[in-house]
């Protein structure tokens, strides 16, 4: 081996070391999250029967947020809408969603785990799982609501 290559392959190395040094594999730069499915912390969604992880932000704090909502097996929530645009990832599941100020089971459109839906701030929906229920990743801007189109719909405080 000539002497720059030698000279090459110990700076390769040393630059190796100091990044793995640096961003160990407990050890993240400022700012950036990452978290593997057995590290979510679940606990309970804001509406009845759901469960929520957060991944990044709050979602009832004003600036972006990433969360995970488990939605369980035969679950219907009624025509709602949310204050900001949101993106949606079906992580695991079936996910049944349909628009209109009333559940129409003839709107709904099944989403399968892998699919990926946009939803408008302000515009009503109404959301429904069967047998084996589903993981929604959910994305918006905060301060995140729900608004029933039917209060008599709206949990109980």
């Amino acid at each position: 081996m000539g002497a720059m290559n030698y000279v090459s392959l110990v700076a390769g190395l040393a630059l190796s070391l100091t990044v793995s040094g640096v961003y160990g594999a407990d050890d993240l730069p400022s700012g950036a999250v990452r978290i593997t499915p057995k590290e979510l912390k679940w606990g309970p969604g804001r509406l009845p029967g759901q469960e929520l992880a957060p991944l990044l932000g709050d979602g009832t704090k004003p600036g972006p947020y990433v969360q995970r909502v488990k939605f369980p097996a035969n679950y219907t929530a009624q025509a709602h809408s949310h204050p900001e645009d949101r993106t949606y990832t079906v992580i695991s599941g079936t996910w049944y969603v349909g628009y209109g100020d009333k559940l129409d089971p003839a709107k709904l459109k099944a989403l399968p785990a892998g699919s990926f839906h946009t939803e408008p701030a302000n515009v009503s929906h109404f959301v429904v799982t069967k047998k084996e229920g589903a993981i929604v990743q959910i994305s918006g801007t905060g301060p995140t609501a729900t608004k029933f189109v039917d209060p008599a719909h709206a949990p109980k405080k």
